[in-house]
């Protein structure tokens, strides 16, 4: 059986006892039978104040939508916002309410996911304010053996990846905070709750775990394992998906031929995946209410799946073959175009560069960080 964080807390009472607790969560903080973490540290411990994320601690906001500050209504703790337009980071004032900081959410194991720099500036802070930080660790429900992609280079780092990660890391996020405190040197006062009875090699499916959706546009493990690749199409003109019933599973554009692309996909043989055409209008984002040709992915083989090879590939076929594909331009003055971003470098937007060169060099970084990983895990 494997236990998530949460699910062995009892065995750690020790750390919470006698402290006002701070705790940033998100509906994913849950226990295998589906009991909150706040709930838990409501009941059992004194928690004193809630942190919340994107898409806020009880995940009824929208991607990209502002937090304010308020009372949770249910256990009337207060909750502080770490997703305000103007920081991401705890307060000094935030930190004097609590005499601990607790992290529970479900991670992706994609580098463009934005819980891990939330719980990453976190650590960072409570280093600075002699505050203890405890990781209630969770799978990575893509495994943590395979990585693929690019590592992030200094340059471009943004709340869409501020850590020098690969695409897919192949790490949980106890494992994470262990390696950035000690890279980064912030001597932080960090405590890893650790899994239980999970091994590296397994993927979600096989943890007998019930999949909660971590945001609104991941409502399937599926769709997890696709954003490895496809999240690369929200720095384009082409909708990921967002406003229909597959985010990041179907990917299209007014412009496309939807047979003639799922063609085309198809002859490249990709291991694991196949594309059929689809049409659809999406009700939000990017062309709403336009009707959209394109495809969508369905997996046929998740172990042989390499999921950002499939979304390069996408994408380089697309602007190969229409002249209306574009990369969305920077979300502001002075900012780099969003792909730079999600990409962690410019090599998306080199004019003449092919799907295949920039997955052989991909590769040469992944088998960097994968071995450089190995010293930070916590699991066989």
């Amino acid at each position: 059986m494997v236990l998530n964080g949460i699910d062995s807390i009892a065995k750690y009472r020790h750390l919470f006892a006698g402290k006002r607790v701070g705790l940033i969560t998100a509906p994913t903080g849950l226990t295998r039978n589906f009991e909150s973490t706040i709930t838990i540290l409501h009941e059992d411990f004194n928690l004193a104040a809630m942190f919340s994320p994107e898409h806020g601690v009880r995940g009824d906001l929208d991607a990209g939508a502002l937090v304010d500050t308020y009372t949770d209504p249910i256990t009337n703790v207060p909750v502080y916002s770490l997703y305000r337009k103007d920081s991401k980071r705890l307060t000094k004032d935030m930190l004097k309410e609590v005499d601990i900081v607790v992290y529970d959410i479900q991670d992706i194991g994609v580098r463009y996911y934005t819980f891990i720099y939330t719980m990453l500036y976190a650590l960072e802070d409570c280093a600075n304010a002699g505050v203890e930080f405890v990781v209630l660790d969770r799978v990575n429900p893509l495994n943590g053996v395979t990585v693929e992609g690019n590592i992030l280079k200094p340059g471009f780092k943004s709340f869409v990846g501020n850590y020098e990660l690969a695409a897919r890391y192949g790490l949980t996020a106890g494992e994470i905070a262990t390696m950035a405190d000690d890279q980064m040197n912030w001597n932080a006062s960090l405590h890893v709750v650790r899994l239980e009875g999970w091994e590296r090699s397994v993927s979600f499916p096989d943890t007998g775990l019930t999949w909660v959706h971590p945001s609104l546009g991941i409502p399937r493990y599926e769709t997890a394992l696709l954003y490895t690749g496809t999240c690369l199409f929200e720095g384009t003109n082409c909708s990921e998906g967002r406003g229909t019933t597959f985010p990041f599973e179907m990917i299209g554009a007014p412009f496309i031929q939807a047979q003639e692309l799922a063609d085309e996909m198809n002859a490249k043989g990709l291991p694991g995946v196949c594309f059929r055409p689809v049409h659809f209008k999406p009700t939000s984002s990017k062309h709403q209410g336009e009707l959209c040709g394109g495809v969508q992915i369905y997996i046929t083989d998740i172990q042989a799946l390499k999921p950002l090879e499939v979304g390069v590939t996408l994408l380089f076929t697309i602007r190969d073959r229409y002249e209306q594909f574009s990369f969305l331009p920077p979300l502001k003055e002075g900012s780099r175009p969003f792909i730079d971003l999600l990409g962690g470098d410019s090599i998306y937007r080199t004019e003449h560069i092919q799907a295949k060169q920039l997955l052989e060099q991909f590769a040469e970084e992944s088998k960097q960080f994968a071995d450089m990983k190995k010293q930070y895990h916590l699991y066989l």
